[in-house]
Parts: structure tokens; C-alpha cells; sequence
């Protein structure tokens, strides 16, 4: 780390070089994500994300957003309230994503179909319901790209039981470059400031959608794609295209 003040721009500074590193080192990994994402869509496939804590934000750039693909679907833990019938207290758990089972239920609650894919987010990449989740959706013959940062679940103990964490399990593996703990600037007395792999894992989300995109239209397809229901006819259109997808689409509770 140069000797730049803390600050404004000493964050901006290291944020786009993150940037820079994260689009350079992962143009394989967005062409084979990109390619799945296209292949589940032409397959009249539903893109599923899940994520807990802040990786949730990764989850909501590509479900259900303006300029994102129609059929997406966010799994979240609110879904075991929201239509799995839970009480709303189990929530309030703080170990809740490391219980037993969790993966099974929020699995079924995502009703998905064998073409369907999934794109599961983890900084770490070592949480109990994180790995679970990926070996559920593995097992039952699902595609599934990765969103961590390698660094750092190459620096921590894998937890789960199978020993895996979540990049050894997915077809394609998007690395956010985030460093080991996420925040980018030391602080004087130790520690850290300010989180870098929601920008980082933004900006490979939308790169992702931006070349399956792509590579839909080149194939003929029309890719069905969301615009803003703040525009004028915009909801109405955005329904339109839903309706195809009716029952398939879960938002996490939004």
C-alpha cells in the first residue's frame, strides 16, 4: 500500500486499480459464466442467486433489476418465512445460513426445473449453507458458477464437512478480487477500511449479462430483458415478459 493519506481518494484510487485487476483477470471466467447464463436462458432456463450477508447485493444486481435478464430469481433466507411457512423469529438466528438442512429447504422453496442454473456468492466461499447449497444443486445436475474472492477462501479454514468450498464446485468461477477480509485500507492501529467486492463483484455480474447477452443475440434469440418500471409502459412490459415465467420468479421476498 503506497503512503497516500487515508481518505476519499486514496479509496477511489485502490477501488479502480481492484477494478482493473478484476476485469483483467477474469475474462475466461466471465466468456464461460457468460456462456452458461445464454445457454440456460435459450434452454427456457431460470438463472438462480443466492448469497447471505453483504453478498446479497451480488444476488440483486441479477434478479429482478433494470437491464438484467428476465428470468432470475433470488433465493434468500426470508424465503423460509415468506412461503416456507416459518416463524418470522427464525430469522433474528444469527447462525441461521450455518443450519443443518437449510440448503434441502431453500432448494425446494426455489422450485427449480433441471435446466435451471444457479449463481451462488460468497466472499469466503466456506460458510455451511454456502457449500451446501452448491452440492445440492450439483447433485441434481444443475450448472452453478461461483462468485468469491479466491484469495480469500484460500486463506481460511474450508469449514464444511466435505472440505469443499464453493469454487471447487462450480462449472465457472468468477474471482471479485477482494483481498482477504474484504476491506481495502489499513487502518493505523490494525484493521481495515472500506469493502471492495460488492463493486468488484457488481461489475462482473453485469459483464456476465452484458456477454450472454451477446451471445444470445448472435444465436437468434431475443433475449427477454427488463427495463425500468419508473419508465413510461415500462411495468406493464416488464409483466408481459414475466408471464412466461409465471410461478418461476421468486425475488427473495421483493
Amino acid at each position: 500500500m503506497s503512503q497516500r493519506p487515508l481518505g476519499a481518494a486514496l479509496f477511489a484510487d485502490h477501488a479502480r486499480e481492484a477494478v482493473e485487476r478484476a476485469v483483467a483477470g477474469n475474462k475466461d471466467s466471465v466468456a464461460a459464466a457468460a456462456r452458461l447464463f445464454a445457454d440456460c436462458v435459450a434452454a427456457d432456463g431460470v438463472i438462480h442467486a443466492f448469497g447471505t450477508g453483504h453478498s446479497q447485493a451480488a444476488a440483486l444486481e441479477i434478479a429482478g433489476r433494470a437491464g438484467g435478464l428476465v428470468p432470475t430469481s433470488r433465493i434468500s433466507l426470508a424465503d423460509l418465512v415468506l412461503r416456507g411457512g416459518e416463524d418470522p423469529a427464525v430469522l433474528a438466528d444469527p447462525l441461521l445460513e450455518r443450519s443443518p438442512g437449510l440448503a434441502e429447504r431453500l432448494y425446494a422453496l426455489a422450485t427449480p426445473r433441471p435446466q435451471d442454473l444457479f449463481v451462488i456468492i460468497s466472499n469466503s466461499g466456506v460458510n455451511n449453507s454456502i457449500v451446501d447449497l452448491a452440492l445440492k444443486v450439483t447433485g441434481a445436475g444443475h450448472r452453478l458458477v461461483a462468485l468469491t474472492s479466491l484469495e480469500h477462501t484460500h486463506a481460511v479454514p474450508a469449514l464444511h464437512p466435505s472440505g469443499k468450498r464453493l469454487a471447487d464446485l462450480a462449472d465457472a468461477v468468477l474471482d471479485n478480487r477482494a483481498p482477504t477480509g474484504d476491506a481495502l485500507l489499513p487502518l493505523p492501529d490494525g484493521g481495515a477500511l472500506c469493502g471492495i467486492s460488492t463493486l468488484t463483484s457488481s461489475l462482473l455480474v453485469q459483464m456476465v449479462v452484458a456477454e450472454a447477452v451477446a451471445l444470445l443475440l448472435a444465436e437468434g434469440h431475443r433475449p427477454p430483458v427488463y427495463v425500468s418500471a419508473n419508465l413510461p409502459g415500462g411495468h406493464e412490459r416488464n409483466a408481459a415478459l414475466e408471464a412466461h415465467y409465471a410461478g418461476r420468479l421468486h425475488r427473495g421476498g421483493h
